[in-house]
């Protein structure tokens, strides 16, 4: 299985937008998916946020979606927003692979730590994070505003 981990491309932003609808799809809530691929490439464009792909056979099938952020505790931290890997494709390392660059990444910026969330009920992916000996936090809460 040859499989690339690669920074995006602009001509990756459909592949990328229908794998972020698949996760929504995984995470049981398909509709809250309110940002158009419009969106994407415009925020793309504008380096609102970065995207590590897997790439087998010429079609994207992991993604990882990534943005500087800042700790006032820690300074400069990578967040990752979506990491995910196509259905079938799952369980045969590619996962791992996206990580690890992920990873990478966030040395190469200078990055103190990476955050990330991960849903309570998601035991695939907690597993996965406790094999690379994250930390993953009970006690915050998250806080949200929506501005339609």
């Amino acid at each position: 299985m040859k499989v690339t981990i690669r920074k995006s491309e602009r001509l990756d932003i459909p592949q990328i937008y229908n794998m972020v609808k698949q996760l929504a799809t995984y995470e049981k809530e398909p509709e809250a998916v309110t940002a158009t691929l419009a969106d994407y490439y415009n925020d793309w464009d504008a380096g609102i946020f970065q995207v590590l792909v897997a790439e087998k056979d010429n079609l994207v099938v992991g993604i990882a979606i990534y943005y500087m952020t800042y700790s006032t505790w820690k300074g400069k931290m990578l967040y990752l927003e979506d990491f995910v890997v196509d259905a079938i494709h799952r369980q045969s390392g590619i996962g791992q692979l996206l990580f690890d660059a992920f990873l990478s990444e966030a040395k190469r910026l200078g990055a103190k730590l990476v955050k990330w969330q991960v849903l309570d009920w998601n035991e695939p992916a907690i597993r996965f994070y406790e094999k690379n000996a994250a930390t993953l936090e009970n006690q915050w809460m998250n806080g949200k505003i929506f501005f339609s």
